[in-house]
């Protein structure tokens, strides 16, 4: 048995077993009190657009709520964690293990496997429901929780910068050269700054360059004159269809497919890509946190329960797993600013952490 990873069939079972619902108590309990808080705090803004009810606010948790289960199912694991080994050891089974020959790493490996399960699914579940669900939240919060857009790609509220002249666009959809803008303006400015002439359409489509503006209305602001033009005018031909990417790229909304096509284009049109390189990254070492819960919390697994030190010992690995996500935080704020590279700033700490988590275990107990 001490050549084995995990201890017997009963014993895998039965701790993997404990854990894995501890694991959704925990999230379920921390999901369902945030998501009340958050709520409360949205519901104002939900009901105060017209038409807004009962629909829209279940509409809201239903998109909000997969948010919340990502963020925080990586502090359900490490409180799961700390719960379970706690309980173990209190009931002196920890003791019993060690006493028939088990290591330390055998005495956690089921815990083990199944936050492995759980970074996997964390993963799928990132990628399959988060990232629609944030997409869409963040266009119905653009529309000021108006009617959402059907196309969960659609880009709200867009400003680009055509020389010294804007072009603004309520809503974008479609990638490349199938882009079409609705609701579009067009500011023309003189050299200090002063909107001279504004330019409306319904819609825009890319023209090769510029952008063709079906049935456009232009507005003389010095005249105060509005003209009806005659036919499609094509506007703004300094703005690529590039530039939407990259002024609204958001990796939370984007699965890790998407992101990379969005990060290949921005390349191709030459600019740098750092930042949402890290939020690349992280995709795969964000979800992978919860493998490091188990080793971070272990110390609530050993010493003796009635030497009045589990307390400690569970503040300690508590600590130790929250300062992970604080590092963890930080190491990808420094490297949105170019402090760090995006593949150091979204593996070291992971690395970090599981080096202290080793040293810490093998330490004390093995």
């Amino acid at each position: 048995m001490q050549f084995e990873f995990f201890p017997s069939r009963t014993m895998t079972l039965y701790i993997a077993k404990m854990f894995a619902v501890r694991i959704v108590a925990v999230l379920l309990m921390l999901v369902m009190v945030l998501q009340m808080l958050d709520l409360l705090s949205e519901s104002g803004s939900i009901l105060a657009a017209p038409g807004n009810g009962q629909a829209q606010l279940l509409t809201y948790v239903s998109l909000r709520f997969p948010q919340l289960v990502s963020r925080f199912l990586p502090y359900s694991v490490l409180l799961a964690t700390i719960i379970t080994l706690m309980t173990l050891n209190q009931n002196s089974e920890v003791i019993a293990m060690k006493a028939s020959g088990l290591s330390a790493h055998q005495v956690l490996a089921p815990l083990f496997l199944v936050a492995a399960v759980t970074s996997l699914v964390t993963f799928a579940f990132n990628e399959r429901v988060v990232a629609r669900s944030t997409a869409t939240l963040k266009a119905w919060e653009a529309a000021d929780y108006g009617p959402i857009p059907i196309d969960s790609g659609v880009k709200t509220n867009v400003w680009l910068q055509d020389g010294q002249n804007i072009l603004f666009a309520r809503s974008v959809a479609g990638e490349g050269a199938a882009i079409r803008m609705s609701d579009v303006s067009w500011f023309r400015r003189d050299p200090t700054g002063m909107v001279t002439e504004i330019v409306t359409a319904p819609s825009a489509s890319y023209a090769r360059p510029g952008w063709r503006f079906d049935r456009p209305v232009a507005f003389d602001v010095q005249s105060a004159r509005q003209t009806d033009l005659p036919g499609p005018q094509v506007y703004a031909q300094g703005v690529e269809p590039v530039q939407v990417v990259i002024k609204n790229v958001d990796a939370d909304g984007e699965s890790v497919t998407h992101l990379s096509r969005s990060i290949e284009a921005i390349r191709a049109a030459g600019f740098r890509t750092g930042e949402i390189d890290g939020k690349w990254w992280h995709k795969f070492s964000g979800p992978l946190s919860a493998l490091l819960m188990p080793l971070l919390g272990a110390t609530a697994a050993f010493g003796l329960a009635r030497s009045g030190h589990l307390f400690i010992r569970a503040i300690g690995g508590m600590a130790l797993g929250f300062a992970y996500f604080v590092v963890d935080n930080a190491a990808l704020a420094m490297g949105n600013f170019g402090g760090y590279p995006p593949l150091l700033a979204a593996w070291a700490p992971f690395f970090l952490f599981l080096l202290i988590g080793e040293t810490v275990l093998v330490r004390t107990e093995e």
